[in-house]
């Protein structure tokens, strides 16, 4: 067994710990480092359960190994919330009926984060975010309230960041 010893910071706090080359990120972080937000569905990487950002980019965790996040910045699920308030996205999410049994839910969170980090101000068409949640799977729900969730989001950072601080109104 290849043991290696890495570095990564996890949701802002840093992490050392020695994984053997073949373990992937998915299994490092609910098993070693226990955040088991992180849910393993498909382990082939289409389902997109397991998504996290790894230096503010989504990744499949279950396609990247552990010994590749040495030195990163990987942001989870858990990452989202400030304590017990939940993340503007995180509280869309439910405002707009966005996850039924919640299985794939962190997946999705962890994809809209990193789309919205992207837009930079840009606002979103329902079709081009209906293209980006197509990406993982979701058994139990329609994605509309998803794709909901995500756009109300994108208005209320929009809102927020215009002059005034999205006051008017």
């Amino acid at each position: 067994m290849s043991m290696h010893k890495i570095s990564l910071r996890v949701n802002s706090r840093e992490h050392e710990l020695a994984v053997e080359a073949r373990r992937t990120l998915a299994d490092m972080l609910r098993h070693d480092l226990g955040y088991t937000g992180t849910h393993l569905g498909c382990e082939h990487g289409i389902c997109g359960a397991c998504t996290v950002l790894m230096d503010g980019q989504p990744v499949r965790a279950c396609l990247v190994f552990g010994v590749q996040a040495d030195g990163s910045e990987v942001r989870t699920v858990e990452g989202l919330a400030d304590g017990e308030q939940l993340s503007d996205l995180q509280q869309a999410f439910s405002d707009h009926h966005a996850l039924q049994c919640g299985f794939c839910t962190p997946g999705f969170l962890m994809l809209a984060q990193a789309y919205l980090g992207e837009l930079d101000g840009a606002e979103p068409s329902e079709a081009e975010v209906r293209e980006v949640v197509a990406s993982n799977l979701c058994r139990c729900t329609g994605y509309q309230g998803l794709v909901d969730a995500v756009l109300a989001t994108a208005r209320a950072r929009r809102a927020a960041a215009s002059p005034g601080g999205g006051d008017a109104g």
